[in-house]
């Protein structure tokens, strides 16, 4: 479906508070695939595959990429919905709202600190590499470490 994207882990509505003044509840197509949140305008979703812009017929899609995102927190149940922000790195706020059933906050969540996990494991394989190419290969071959233990 959205293979641009990666793979898709759920997909559904989800309510989110708007920016303006009112701060009205609005529902969004909401797709989560490994590397964030994808947000539609609920009737454009249909539309996506054939125009994949980031805006068209007057909505715009957010793509709330889990490297840009810090954490999920702020969850209250209250009456029907479980209500949740999203905090960006930049310190956006962004709240939702879900009937308590979805669990989509714990499927953002565990979403995230997987994709966190990810990263972290690339950057220490990384690392690693970067390492390996400082150790240099002598005539003789004795080999020493061009690293801060050899001294």
């Amino acid at each position: 479906m959205l293979d641009s994207v990666g793979k898709v882990l759920k997909e559904g509505l989800l309510e989110k508070r708007s920016d303006g003044l009112l701060q009205l509840w609005k529902k969004k197509h909401c797709v989560l695939t490994e590397e964030g949140l994808i947000l539609h305008p609920p009737k454009q979703h249909d539309h996506h595959q054939q125009q994949p812009t980031n805006e068209h017929h007057g909505g715009k899609i957010k793509n709330l990429r889990f490297s840009s995102m810090k954490t999920v927190d702020c969850v209250e149940r209250k009456g029907k919905y479980v209500y949740f922000t999203v905090v960006m790195s930049e310190g956006k706020e962004i709240d939702f709202r879900c009937p308590q059933d979805e669990v989509w906050n714990a499927e953002i969540t565990l979403q995230m600190v997987q994709y966190k996990n990810r990263q972290a494991i690339l950057a220490v394989k990384s690392t690693r590499q970067k390492q390996q190419l400082l150790v240099v290969q002598l005539p003789g071959h004795k080999t020493i470490r061009n690293s801060q233990n050899a001294a």
